[in-house]
């Protein structure tokens, strides 16, 4: 059984100025971004904190987001809280491996900046398509995914489950709205097109998952200090064995977000703890279960809210 879970946002929660007062008010939290900038190639201290337009392009978007999620994390740590399991959305899921030792920080901001790079450059530009699907069962949107695939032969697929009546789905451009429209006919309350790079979370990327596989090989694994709970299967990992596998599968896997924190759920974890840029965790956990305790630490101020934390 687990209390305490600590969950790490993923891409769309960034923005320039997170993390500037963890930066500026913890020792521990500034030197993350220095070694950030020891291994990137591109000043993540600028881009986090000035006014830039490249922070919302993929490739660059998820080294600067776990930067900040784990920088957040150290002054969390400092307070003495420790969690008993770990999750990240998408690319949060690296941070989560970085908050139970399983990858060091450097190897995951690296690693992350070559995913970013992977994702961005697998389909051209304008190719793919991602919308946002409100007030439909899973199992509907599912079944209207497989037969627009079906039909025009062409990538859609549910992406992310995020909290019920709430997922993404993602594919072929044309696909996407194909299945939009049929989405929204079967009683979607709005299926609402995202603007993004690419069709993330979809079998249009398991090159992009191969070339990340590839890098995988060089990094360095290390046994768990708490387990986690993956993306790409919703199941509690113990074994590091593992870790490998379901990184490269999770790029072109659904995010199963709502099983995660359904399974956390039902093994015990009443208070959830979201670290990182934003408020995106937390209010899908809302819409999951009113009953648990959830706290989000997005600014300094915020570490107030730890004090009630039993460890």
């Amino acid at each position: 059984m687990y209390k305490t879970a600590f969950l790490f946002p993923g891409q769309g929660a960034q923005y320039v100025g997170m993390a500037k007062d963890f930066y500026e008010q913890v020792e521990e939290s500034k030197e993350v971004f220095e070694r950030a900038n020891k291994v990137l190639d591109f000043d993540v201290i600028k881009m986090c904190f000035e006014e830039n337009e490249e922070l919302n392009q993929t490739e660059y978007t998820q080294a600067a987001m776990v930067t900040a999620c784990v920088s957040i994390l150290e002054a969390v740590k400092k307070k003495g809280i420790k969690a008993d399991i770990t999750a990240g959305l998408s690319l949060g899921e690296y941070a989560a491996l970085v908050a139970n030792d399983v990858l060091s920080f450097e190897d995951a901001v690296t690693l992350v900046r070559k995913r970013g790079i992977y994702m961005s450059n697998e389909v051209p530009n304008g190719e793919g398509g991602m919308a946002a699907i409100l007030g439909l069962d899973a199992d509907v949107i599912e079944r209207i995914c497989k037969e627009v695939e079906t039909e025009t032969n062409m990538c859609v697929q549910p992406a992310n489950y995020n909290c019920p009546g709430q997922i993404v789905i993602s594919g072929k451009k044309e696909a996407v709205v194909i299945a939009c429209d049929k989405l929204k006919e079967a009683g979607a309350k709005r299926a609402l097109e995202l603007k993004v790079s690419g069709p993330f979370h979809s079998a249009l990327l398991e090159g992009a998952g191969a070339k990340l596989g590839n890098e995988l090989q060089n990094v360095t694994v290390n046994p768990m200090s708490i387990p986690y709970v993956c993306n790409a299967k919703a199941e509690i990992v113990t074994d590091i064995a593992q870790t490998k596998e379901l990184l490269e599968k999770q790029v072109y896997s659904p995010v199963r977000w709502q099983q995660t924190m359904e399974l956390m759920i039902a093994n015990g974890v009443t208070t959830f703890v979201e670290i990182g840029p934003g408020k995106t965790l937390s209010g899908f956990l809302k819409k999951i279960d009113k009953a648990v305790t959830v706290i989000n630490i997005e600014k300094i101020e915020d570490l107030e809210k730890l004090e009630g934390i039993v460890c």
